[in-house]
C-alpha cells in the first residue's frame, strides 16, 4: 500500500491528474438537490415565516354536534407585520392579506405549486380546493414575501 499523501510531489500531481480525469454525468436528482440547497442560502433574508395563530378546527367545542360537517375552516397566520386570514370550504380557499397592496399568492405542496393567483388591492384572493396532504401559502405583496407554516387543509 502506498503512503498517502505521497511524499513525492510528482507522484502527488499524477494522482491528482488521475482523479480529475474521471469524468461522468452527474445524476439529475443530484443536480436538482444542489440547486434547491443553493436556493435556500438566503431564505431568511427573503421571506417572513407566518406562523399559525388560530385554527377553527382546534377551537373549543369544534367537535360538538352543532357544527355542521360542511362548515368552513378559518385559519389565521401572522409573520412580522403581515396577517393572512383564510377560509377553507368545499369550493376552495378564500383569503385576505393585510396590509393590502396587491401582489401574488401561490399554494404549494411538497411537489411544487398547484395553483397561483393575484391578490387584489384590498388584499383578497381565491384559490381552488387544496389537495390532500400538507400545503403552504406563499404570498408576495407590497415588498413583503411571506410563507405560511405547512398545514393539512383537508
Amino acid at each position: 500500500m502506498e503512503q498517502w499523501p505521497p511524499v513525492d510531489d510528482v507522484a502527488f500531481a499524477a494522482e491528482l491528474r488521475a482523479a480529475l480525469a474521471v469524468v461522468g454525468e452527474v445524476p439529475e436528482e443530484h443536480v436538482r438537490a444542489a440547486q434547491a440547497a443553493f436556493a435556500w442560502r438566503t431564505v431568511d433574508a427573503e421571506l417572513t415565516l407566518a406562523e399559525l395563530v388560530f385554527d377553527s378546527a382546534g377551537e373549543l367545542g369544534a367537535a360538538l354536534p352543532t357544527r355542521s360537517a360542511g362548515s368552513a375552516r378559518n385559519l389565521s397566520f401572522r409573520g412580522g407585520p403581515i396577517v393572512m386570514e383564510i377560509e377553507v370550504g368545499g369550493t376552495g380557499i378564500v383569503g385576505q392579506l393585510c396590509p393590502a397592496d396587491g401582489g401574488r399568492v401561490s399554494a404549494r405542496t411538497a411537489t411544487g405549486t398547484y395553483e397561483e393567483t393575484s391578490i387584489d388591492e384590498v388584499g383578497l384572493f381565491s384559490l381552488g380546493p387544496p389537495p390532500p396532504g400538507p400545503v403552504r401559502l406563499h404570498a408576495c405583496s407590497g415588498g413583503f414575501t411571506v410563507v405560511t407554516d405547512w398545514i393539512c387543509l383537508r
